[in-house]
């Protein structure tokens, strides 16, 4: 490495820790802010608060690191210039190309750690986080009531809400209760009063409802609909105790509890089941048209090649079975039984026969093709969680590319352009990556142009900004607040 090299890597070292410190210590009173109102009074071991902002960590630097290497190269870079230091190198006879390769070069190992960590660290941090909040909330569950909103008192199971809610006794006024305990049964229950109460052990929570009734419908057949009123009625709910226990691990994981290689095989199996369902929906279609005009069914071939894992999945595993083969198949026993569920219901690789029948068979095939779009829904909301890893990792070699050129055609503008420059970008960046996100979802644009959109626009910007400086004369001497905005409205 040449004195060059090291010089402008030193250089951007410190601003760099700064911008990542700051802009993370910011970020996490915020998260503190938030959190910490639904946390004290439960009676929480200490350790337990601190955990949960210490299990939030990670999530926020995935964000601030790539802000942090803007923030930098902007800071040095434009000290630089106004120091006329980057004017004495040119005079030197040092190519622009020449000071961005050891940027660059500092870009992607950013981009590397990045990608390693959202991918290893950040998933992880994200379950135990998910975990922990889900023992915390069933400690004391009456404390974190509020009224006339819905409030979730298990899991994914049981929801409540009440007009108003007195909260030294407990008392509920027009209490509406959402049972989603039963996967095949739909229950709410309206009353006009109730009370909510601990059982000896103070490990179960008990609702005395009043006054109100109880409607249940089947989801699998919406014919079917029972209406009962009572005048009382106890609910109890397990595992809602007044002390705070922690539970086992939890096996189910979302998008954000997983590394790349899991959303992989998620993703596999997603796009198995919608495409065996796509092929045996046509098969039905096909063979109740030959049905009706008398001939026989052909079979219907709904095999789907597997899929082998990517390069760096591969490298992974050899890595984790090295390091820890018992860890590793523990995680390969865990990954089956999270993914149990998404295995489709019939096996890709089939040949079955469809019966040809007089009339079309309408039903069946629009219950394949739903769930072939089901399929297509859950494999783009995976495709973006892994695009998104990998665009936000690639930030950091963007925001150099972007930050150079904007810090020598200002050099004179300070930490107003470094803050203004910074926010205005990053809010850019953000607000892109939200709206491509929920554009994937819903199937309208796809998941990697979605994904990578903001860097490539911002990566074009920048390298067209750096050819405006390469074919350049001089850099800029002057490049105040007022200039700046002078300069930029004479070019609009």
């Amino acid at each position: 490495m040449t004195i060059l090299s090291k010089y402008l890597l030193r250089s951007h070292l410190v601003p760099l820790v700064f911008a990542l410190t700051a802009v993370t210590g910011i970020m996490m009173l915020n998260q503190i802010a938030k959190r910490l109102p639904s946390l004290v009074g439960k009676g929480l071991p200490w350790t337990a608060i601190v955990e949960v902002f210490a299990l939030s960590l990670p999530f926020v630097i995935a964000m601030t690191l790539p802000m942090a290497v803007l923030v930098s190269v902007l800071y040095t870079v434009s000290r630089m210039a106004a120091d006329n230091e980057l004017t004495a190198l040119r005079a030197g006879g040092v190519s622009l190309g020449r000071l961005l390769r050891p940027l660059l070069l500092a870009g992607a190992t950013i981009t590397a750690l990045a990608f390693l960590f959202s991918d290893q660290v950040l998933p992880r941090s994200n379950h135990r986080l998910k975990t922990l909040l889900t023992d915390i909330a069933r400690t004391k569950p009456t404390f974190s009531l509020e009224e006339q909103i819905i409030n979730e008192i298990q899991r994914d199971r049981f929801f409540l809400r009440a007009n108003s809610i007195d909260q030294a006794t407990y008392v509920l006024r027009d209490v509406t209760i959402y049972d989603l305990t039963n996967q095949t049964q739909r229950r709410t229950i309206y009353a006009d009063s109730g009370t909510m109460g601990f059982g000896p052990e103070q490990d179960d929570l008990f609702l005395t409802l009043y006054d109100g009734s109880m409607h249940e419908a089947d989801r699998t057949d919406p014919r079917q609909f029972q209406l009962m009123n009572f005048r009382q009625k106890i609910i109890r709910i397990e595992g809602m105790g007044r002390s705070f226990t922690r539970s086992g691990t939890d096996r189910f994981k979302g998008d954000r509890e997983m590394g790349v290689c899991e959303m992989d095989s998620v993703i596999t199996v997603a796009r198995r089941e919608m495409q065996s369902s796509r092929q045996r929906a046509a098969g039905v279609e096909l063979n109740s048209l030959r049905g009706m005009v008398g001939l026989a069914p052909m079979p219907i071939d709904s095999a789907v090649p597997l899929r082998e894992p990517g390069f760096y999945c591969r490298a992974v595993e050899h890595i984790a079975n090295w390091l820890a083969p018992e860890a590793a198949e523990a995680q390969e026993q865990e990954s089956d039984t999270v993914h149990a569920a998404t295995q489709p219901t019939n096996e890709p690789g089939r040949v079955e026969f469809v019966p040809a029948t007089t009339t079309p068979n309408v039903a069946s095939a629009k219950t394949l093709r739903d769930r072939a779009r089901s399929a297509e829904i859950r494999t783009a909301n995976y495709l973006v969680e892994v695009h998104k890893k990998y665009a936000m990792a690639a930030a950091s070699i963007v925001f150099v590319l972007v930050g150079v050129p904007v810090a020598i055609a200002f050099p004179r503008a300070g930490v107003g352009l470094v803050i203004g420059v910074s926010l205005t970008v990053f809010s850019i960046y953000y607000v892109g990556l939200i709206g491509g996100e929920s554009l994937a979802n819903q199937l309208k644009v796809p998941p990697m142009w979605a994904m990578w959109a903001p860097d490539i626009v911002f990566g074009v910007l920048g390298l067209f900004g750096l050819w405006r400086i390469r074919n350049g004369a001089t850099i800029a001497r002057s490049g105040g607040p007022v200039d700046m905005f002078r300069r930029l409205r004479a070019r609009t």
